[in-house]
């Protein structure tokens, strides 16, 4: 067996508006912004507004590497829904503590980039920007199991958010 490789990368962005606190539910309606570095020269987004979507791969930065959760457990630790192993879950628990999202772009207007949808919060850094290519997405029937429409029913929910 190899090694794991490691790379070393740096973030292109960094949330700098949006959700304050990470939250498990209520994650929509709220407008973020995704501040690019000043090292990218602004041509760099050039023709990203004709898209409607992007795709975001960013990092739980409030997550401690202790957090990591190598092992079968409950979704949301409700006993209802069946154990499940460290990489059917989509949180910070995971090994490298990365996300991918897929969050609505409003605008752009310089190196901000407005979106909504977006369940980062403020602080955190950004590792990759690119516009959603539906044809890329998955193809064929996508199948999930009950659980997870479940436990998903308020998360792109507005109610509850403080204004």
């Amino acid at each position: 067996m190899t090694s794991p490789t490691r790379i070393e990368i740096t973030a292109v962005a960094q949330v700098v508006a949006g959700h304050a606190e990470p939250g498990d539910d209520f994650q929509g309606g709220m407008e973020s912004i995704i501040r690019m570095n000043e090292d990218f020269p602004l041509e760099t987004l050039a023709g990203l507004q004709d898209f409607s979507h992007l795709e975001i791969l960013w990092h739980f930065h409030r997550a401690s590497p202790t957090d990591v959760a190598l092992h079968a457990r409950s979704p949301r630790n409700n006993p209802n829904w069946p154990p499940t192993g460290t990489f059917v879950h989509r949180n910070h628990r995971r090994p490298n503590q990365l996300a991918v999202s897929h969050p609505k772009l409003v605008r752009v207007d310089g190196r901000d980039l407005h979106v909504t949808d977006f369940d980062a919060v403020i602080g955190t850094p950004v590792f990759d920007v690119a516009p959603y290519f539906p044809v890329m997405g998955p193809q064929g029937e996508v199948r999930v199991p009950g659980w997870v429409d479940e436990m998903l029913t308020q998360y792109w929910a507005t109610s509850g958010q403080a204004e």
